[in-house]
């Protein structure tokens, strides 16, 4: 039986960069990951690389090169007639992009001397993991000293809808359209959801979106989420909240849907029907439960502060454990292990996890929202800048959104940012920095920022904190 110091079971963000920091810190370190069940062929990266955080996003910039040649470029002098759409080109670069990185983390496996094996991982007594097969059966069995469960998430579903893949769909389906829909619904208005809407819509379909909840976006700030709504609807997404599916069925190659809302019972029918519920943790099949390892009603792993679970020796990252489903998360998880592993004491700082919200514009936070804090009965200062007073913004064409910071009134700590606009992909890294740091609003007001840059707009926020902004 093969000995490894460390043993990962899933190649995902939290899993691969796991198995490379192990392996970069001295550790005999072996990585197992299944692949796609949509696939033969297993490729590293998990979800994020192949079916999710990447692919979407190159859709996500192809649809809106689009849509800025179609209804935008005429403003800035360029001018371009009878624009189309070729998918399968759209889809071809999407899946070149998707190859690439996922045949590095191939490469980076083979640099820092990480075993790759394909198979599924199953727990087993004393530390060995059984490696199977797609059909169940065993091929072989390794030891591991450590094991970092990083099994990652899978599509939630809904008992209302049954997905085929062909008409009803969910985010993997979504990203494999080979034409554009004329409708489109989408249940969810979550953050796939809206993304994943925003590719088809922009592309020509008639996007109609479904959300049970009666608040658009609760978990974001309530400043950014009515903002976004306002956007969002002038762009064309038609977001129905209170809208609850209660029954699905495909019929003459449309999808037609029975919901109800708070007007009582309602009916659509769409070419495609994406289900974009949310996502579950991937733990079936693991053998969690036969080795004794705690796992909850949901599925989720129990661990500590530390990504440690219950069993001596055995870690969990990422989606399978508690915090945010979100690539990066899982990746300081993974790094974080590997160094408590190795000896090293680490920390990852759940409570200032960057959000991201890949539309256009995007919407970016990090820390707390205000109305929570008001609930708390916090006191703090708030500050915001409009992108319409930013005058790279002006120049860009892209004055829609806003920059807020919230701080504590008494101590100026940044408490939380919140930005929906041009970029906030990008600016909010300079307000996780900042918190991580523990930070005042005074902090990014006294630090210079260039001219002209849409980062001026997080500058001229803290100004505002304290009432002081000069351009607005």
């Amino acid at each position: 039986m093969d000995k490894y110091d460390v043993v990962v079971i899933g190649a995902g963000p939290g899993g691969y960069v796991a198995a490379i920091r192990c392996a970069q810190l001295g550790l005999k370190t072996a990585c197992i990951e299944r692949g796609l069940a949509t696939t033969d062929k297993v490729t590293l990266g998990g979800t994020c690389l192949n079916v999710g955080c990447i692919p979407s996003k190159a859709l996500l910039d192809s649809s809106h090169h689009y849509e800025h040649l179609a209804l935008h470029a005429k403003s800035h002098g360029i001018i371009a007639n009878n624009i189309s759409i070729d998918v399968a080109t759209m889809q071809k670069r999407k899946e070149k992009i998707v190859k690439t990185l996922t045949t590095g983390i191939a490469g980076l496996f083979k640099k820092n001397g990480v075993t790759s094996i394909e198979g599924s991982g199953k727990l087993q007594p004393n530390l060995n993991v059984d490696v199977c097969d797609r059909a169940g059966n065993v091929v072989t069995t390794i030891s591991a000293t450590n094991i970092i469960i990083a099994t990652g998430s899978a599509p939630a579903a809904i008992p209302p809808v049954a997905v085929d893949q062909q008409y009803i769909v969910d985010s993997t389906g979504a990203l494999n359209f080979d034409a554009v829909p004329e409708s489109l619904g989408v249940i969810g208005a979550g953050v796939i959801g809206l993304e994943l809407g925003s590719v088809w819509r922009r592309l020509g379909s008639k996007v109609v979106v479904l959300e049970a909840m009666p608040d658009f976006l609760g978990s974001a700030d309530k400043d950014i989420a009515k903002e976004a709504k306002k956007l969002f609807g002038r762009q064309g997404l038609d977001i129905r909240l209170e809208s609850t599916v209660r029954h699905t069925k495909v019929a003459n190659k449309k999808v037609e849907i029975s919901y109800e809302s708070s007007d009582g019972a309602q009916s659509l029918t769409v070419d495609k029907l994406i289900v974009a519920v949310g996502r579950v943790p991937n733990t079936l099949g693991l053998g969690g439960s036969e080795v004794g390892l705690n796992i909850d009603s949901r599925g989720f792993i129990t661990v500590d502060e530390n990504c440690r679970t219950n069993l001596e020796g055995i870690f969990a990252v990422g989606d399978v454990v508690r915090g945010p489903m979100l690539a990066h998360k899982a990746s300081e998880e993974g790094i974080a292990v590997a160094e408590r592993i190795a000896g090293q004491s680490p920390h990852v700082n759940l409570a200032i996890v960057p959000w991201v919200i890949y539309t256009w514009p995007e919407i970016a936070w990090v820390g707390e929202i205000e109305q929570d804090l008001a609930a708390q009965g916090r006191d703090i200062s708030v500050g915001s800048f409009p992108f319409m007073a930013s005058g790279r913004a002006r120049a860009m064409g892209e004055v829609d959104g806003f920059i807020k910071i919230i701080a504590d009134k008494h101590s100026d700590t940044i408490l939380g940012v919140h930005i929906i606009g041009p970029g906030a992909s990008e600016l909010i890294a300079e307000a996780v920095l900042a918190m991580e740091y523990g930070a005042s609003a005074e902090d990014i007001a006294r630090t210079i920022h260039a001219h002209p840059t849409l980062s001026e707009g997080m500058h001229e926020a803290a100004l505002a904190v304290d009432s002081r902004t000069i351009h607005l």
